[in-house]
């Protein structure tokens, strides 16, 4: 069995009104895609869909743990997100996105499928860099041999300028 097949919604057999849908997203999910820089999570995705007589609201819900690579000591760590998100699908001619947010479907559709979306707001949740958070101290939780190391390494004072030479110069 496909196991993104479950992400796909019959709608047309629906009623009108609001739907709720559960689902945990974890490593098998993003298995299942070929990229992505998400590998492990536990994440809680609860759906609010409203079905109306011309659109689609979708209502996301999403809490848990993706498991993310420290920038700073590269250790691994599961980061807590939370979040949500509302989408709209609206029922036209031909497929056409409006917005970020907002999807054009033909009228004869009758499935959707949401698994591209709950991949998509879950990489957007992983900051650009991601450091290990700090204690209840305010200490870092970084692995300290790694920031012993880094310390070390790290300049202290101004850098060398490539201009320094030229003050050594004497005109006289």
């Amino acid at each position: 069995m496909d196991y993104l097949k479950q992400f796909v919604i019959p709608f047309v057999g629906l009623n009108a009104g609001n739907h709720r849908f559960s689902y945990v997203i974890d490593d098998k999910f993003f298995g299942s895609f070929d990229y992505g820089e998400i590998r492990e999570a536990n994440v809680q995705v609860d759906l609010d869909l409203n079905k109306m007589d011309r659109m689609l609201v979708l209502n996301f819900q999403m809490k848990g743990t993706i498991r993310v690579t420290c920038s700073r000591c590269l250790d691994e760590f599961d980061l807590p997100v939370e979040g949500m998100e509302e989408y709209f699908i609206r029922f036209g001619q031909a497929y056409s996105e409006e917005d970020d947010n907002v999807l054009i479907i033909p009228e004869n559709e009758t499935h959707i499928d949401i698994s591209s979306l709950i991949f998509d707001y879950l990489h957007l949740m992983v900051p650009y860099r991601v450091v290990h958070p700090e204690n209840e101290q305010g200490e870092s939780t970084c692995d300290p041999d790694i920031l012993k190391k880094l310390n070390e390494l790290s300049t202290h004072g101004e850098p060398d300028s490539p201009w320094d030479k030229l003050k050594e110069l004497n005109f006289e």
